[in-house]
């Protein structure tokens, strides 16, 4: 069964906390179901942007029934705004959650990505 977006939201904030991390909520989407796209800030400036990862990569792991995978790793804030703002023309009920932390593996379940048999 897949977590509402809210309670996971919810409890991946107090898991970094708990940790002494940071986190926050940019924007807040639809509660039961909008997808939640995930900013890591690090201490050089640079973030890396995690989003829903395709249902075809779901393959029974846990997590709330949510998986991520890596949209853009270690750019510049305002590439990664650029691609939130086009997310956001395509789907407005989006969540947006902001991490400072420099692990955050245990946190966000990450999909396998499988090598594409087409090259």
């Amino acid at each position: 069964m897949r977590l509402r977006s809210d309670i996971f939201v919810s409890a991946m904030t107090r898991r970094l906390f708990a940790r002494g991390d940071f986190a926050a909520v940019e924007r807040k989407g639809e509660e039961q179901a909008g997808a939640i796209f995930i900013r890591q800030r690090f201490r050089d400036g640079l973030e890396t942007l995690y989003a829903p990862a395709p249902q075809s990569l779901f393959d029974g792991k846990e997590g709330g029934g949510r998986l991520f995978e890596i949209r853009i790793d270690r750019k510049e804030p305002a590439e990664i705004r650029e691609t939130l703002d086009r997310e956001l023309k395509f789907d407005p009920d989006l969540w947006i959650v902001e991490l400072e932390a420099d692990d955050i593996g245990e946190i966000v379940p990450l999909a396998e990505t499988r090598p594409n048999p087409l090259g």
